[in-house]
């Protein structure tokens, strides 16, 4: 009879902590702002983040905002008075969500940064996000590899460009780049002939693809009359196809004057195409499937106050505090290893790239 009632008490406590782990999920709302939807990566996020909060029991209220500040702050003032208890914000601008975090703060809501820092608050809780130097460094690795700089080869041409200025991941992934590239550059293996190095020169703000090719349409006219680009550095997918625009204009790309070596990043469908035809040399891959769990599980540890995950305590200060982060490792995709990562991992289907 004892053991009985021993057993039916483990059961009855059992069931107890599973149904309050339950009830901490249920019905609770959780509002997801995101900058816009006019690339396809920011549309997988925004439905691999509700997919995997619906799993744990979450309701959701995904929210973009056209890359327009004052439509992304009125969205997260209407998350705060509908009574979400988590927020995930990528913000428009990263130094302007501040004044409305502060809302957030004051009704007990957490906030987790996602993919891009917001900056210059104590309101934010957590970031998640991807190695954003190590993404730079994958960059600037893919020109020196496919110039052979580092088998000795060169001098060639180089044009830098540079994502918003507003936008610090932009800051780390010029960091990155540079930290492999300004060592070819001091040696004159690598020579940019419009002498425009600085981030505030090269930086492409809103991360706008018409602008970027704009840029590249004025350094080709003033420096590039007789001398031929060998490398772009391009920090996205967006501001590559902008550049690639460009450079067809002037009659690149064809067999007597070949592309140059020209990165990117996110791994969208059309740019795969341009690396399949040789008009993008690489892009960084960054899985946002991972992304969107990890920010998932950080969303489920606080509702149910357990043990954040993250993996990064030191390197990420928004100018007011360091955040806690969770970083997610990005990987390189080039000509020899798309069909591997991106359609055989199952993020693309084959169709979407052909």
């Amino acid at each position: 009879m004892k053991m009985y009632k021993t057993l039916t008490t483990s059961v009855v406590t059992i069931a107890l902590a599973a149904f309050a782990n339950c009830t901490y999920a249920a019905g609770e709302l959780i509002g997801i702002a995101l900058p816009n939807k006019t690339e396809a990566r920011w549309i997988m996020d925004g439905n691999n983040i509700v997919n995997n909060l619906k799993a744990k029991g979450y309701k959701t209220d995904l929210q973009y905002s056209t890359y327009d500040v004052p439509t992304q702050i009125s969205q997260i003032e209407n998350m705060i008075t509908a009574g979400v208890k988590v927020l995930i914000v990528s913000p428009v601008d990263g130094a302007t969500v501040s004044n409305v975090l502060r809302k957030a703060k004051q009704k007990g809501i957490k906030v987790i940064s996602y993919d891009k820092l917001i900056m210059k608050t104590n309101d934010v809780d957590y970031y998640a996000t991807f190695d954003n130097f190590h993404v730079g460094v994958l960059q600037g690795t893919s020109i020196v590899q496919k110039l052979g700089l580092n088998a000795g080869k060169g001098p060639f041409n180089i044009e830098l460009f540079a994502g918003s200025l507003d936008d610090n991941n932009a800051h780390m992934f010029n960091a990155g780049a540079m930290s492999v590239l300004n060592p070819y550059i001091a040696k004159g293996k690598l020579v940019v002939r419009s002498k425009q190095t600085t981030l505030a020169k090269v930086a492409t703000l809103r991360w706008e693809g018409a602008t970027a090719q704009a840029r590249m349409d004025n350094l080709l006219s003033a420096f590039y009359g007789g001398a031929r680009l060998n490398a772009v550095l391009a920090p996205n997918d967006n501001l590559a196809t902008g550049i690639i625009s460009s450079l067809k204009g002037v009659g690149y790309g064809r067999p007597t004057q070949p592309m140059p070596v020209i990165t990117g990043q996110d791994a969208q469908p059309s740019n795969i195409k341009a690396i399949i035809r040789g008009d993008q040399t690489s892009t960084v891959f960054k899985d946002t499937r991972l992304l969107a769990k990890a920010a998932a599980e950080m969303v489920d540890a606080i509702v149910k106050h357990k043990p954040v995950p993250v993996n990064d305590t030191k390197s990420y200060k928004n100018g007011s505090k360091i955040v806690a982060t969770y970083l997610v490792k990005p990987v390189l995709v080039d000509k020899s290893n798309w069909d591997a990562v991106l359609v055989k991992s199952g993020y693309y289907k084959a169709n979407q790239l052909k």
